[in-house]
């Protein structure tokens, strides 16, 4: 299974680097999602996470996007990202590695969590 798990992550990942976020989220999520971000409560729900997500790319200027690794095992993934970016949402240009924890079930992500520690980026 892992392997039918990897093309899926790789398929997923390409399409962030596009920046077909939403389109991979309909692709590649379970409509009984939960995803949460470090110890956060979670959002519950396909539907309530796409509403969540359209918010941050609405309001989201890149200045970088790296995929630094990837590890799958059994109905597993673990994807590390090292991004940098400004969000209206959030204030300050913020720069930062993220691991995205993913628990797969029938092809699609039923359960995420993002682990990371923003730091503000100094410009100038």
């Amino acid at each position: 299974m892992s392997a039918n798990i990897r093309e899926r992550v790789d398929q997923l990942n390409a399409m962030i680097q596009q920046g077909k976020i939403m389109e991979a989220m309909n692709e590649f999520y379970a409509d009984d999602l939960v995803m949460a971000e470090n110890d956060n409560e979670p959002t519950v729900g396909l539907a309530a996470n796409l509403e969540r997500e359209q918010a941050f790319v609405d309001n989201t200027t890149w200045y970088g996007l790296e995929l630094k690794g990837v590890a799958v095992g059994d109905d597993l993934s673990m994807v590390e990202w090292w991004m940098d970016f400004h969000n209206t949402q959030y204030g300050a240009r913020l720069a930062f590695t993220q691991v995205a924890v993913q628990r797969w079930r029938n092809g699609k992500i039923y359960d995420e969590r993002f682990y990371y520690s923003p730091q503000p980026v100094t410009e100038g």
